[in-house]
């Protein structure tokens, strides 16, 4: 087999292997010096190029190395060693990670999840470029996790407090962190109920012990609630959910209501005023955390 035949396998496989994917892929074309092909997402192109000649076959990809696209097909077809979460090796190989989304910001809802990996998910979450979703684009959040929740749906848990409910519940608890405790553990707890997992790890917010209630709970469970939690992947592909479900709550709301900010910035107070003026404040209490002092002095 000369290096020109070696150069059309490997580019036919590596075609076939994104088509399994879900990627849109070109046909190959036959160069002078290399064969290629173009393959695609929604968003994004990138071209890849197999050459041929005396130093044997390589391949090269053409296209914006900061996408999402190029962030997941570069690892498949380089074969390099995937991204590592945690920097302390201590990962278990498998896991539920939780993480929420919303808990500081004045308008808009709390959303936890949980996720469950191991090893093979761990893989392909990397593929997918999970990371920390606070150094994602809310582009790359929305895209990143319409393919977790399509090939992954079984595998997460969601517990959304939507401003009504989470004004409702905040009443009977009020402290945020014993909110909190009680959404992951929740998230956490149905999780469990469909996979038998020793090690939990959630995205540190309070020195308080978990509540978790469920069949597959038992003494042997190890629940560490650690600081920068989203280094471990499980955690990062929680947090995604987590924060795509809180971005598509505002994409909503808007109409009805208005564009409203993120975040509890001095800002925010300006709408809070504007919005009471425009509509109530029996109608703030539908969109907005009315214990934030942003909220509570004007209602």
């Amino acid at each position: 087999m000369n290096v020109q035949q070696t150069a059309k396998i490997k580019i036919s496989s590596t075609r076939e292997e994104l088509i399994a994917i879900g990627l849109t892929c070109s046909g190959i074309e036959e160069k002078q010096y290399n064969y290629e092909f173009v393959t695609s997402s929604d968003r994004d192109k990138i071209k890849v190029q197999v050459y041929f000649g005396k130093k044997g076959v390589k391949t090269i990809l053409q296209g914006n190395k900061d996408s999402l696209l190029y962030t997941e097909i570069s690892p498949l077809i380089f074969e390099q060693q995937l991204l590592s979460f945690s920097t302390d090796n201590d990962e278990p190989k498998e896991y539920i990670g939780s993480d929420e989304s919303g808990k500081g910001d004045v308008f808009g809802p709390l959303i936890t999840t949980a996720f469950y990996v191991d090893e093979k998910v761990k893989q392909r979450l990397a593929q997918l470029g999970v990371r920390d979703s606070k150094d994602l684009s809310e582009s790359q959040i929305t895209e990143i996790a319409k393919k977790l929740r399509s090939e992954f749906p079984n595998n997460f848990e969601t517990i959304p407090l939507f401003p009504e409910k989470y004004n409702e519940l905040y009443a009977k608890f009020n402290n945020l962190n014993a909110l909190l405790i009680w959404t992951h553990s929740k998230a956490i707890s149905n999780l469990l109920d469909k996979f038998k997992c020793q090690n939990i790890i959630v995205d540190k917010f309070s020195n308080r012990a978990l509540n978790i209630t469920s069949k597959n709970y038992d003494s042997k469970v190890d629940v560490l609630q650690i600081t920068k939690g989203e280094r471990f992947i499980g955690v990062a592909a929680a947090s995604i959910i987590a924060r795509d479900t809180f971005n598509k709550w505002f994409l909503k709301i808007k109409e009805t209501y208005l564009d409203l900010p993120k975040g509890a910035s001095n800002g925010v107070e300006d709408i809070v005023k504007f919005f009471i003026k425009k509509y109530s404040a029996e109608e703030l209490s539908k969109v907005s955390k009315i214990h934030f002092k942003t909220v509570k002095k004007y209602c």
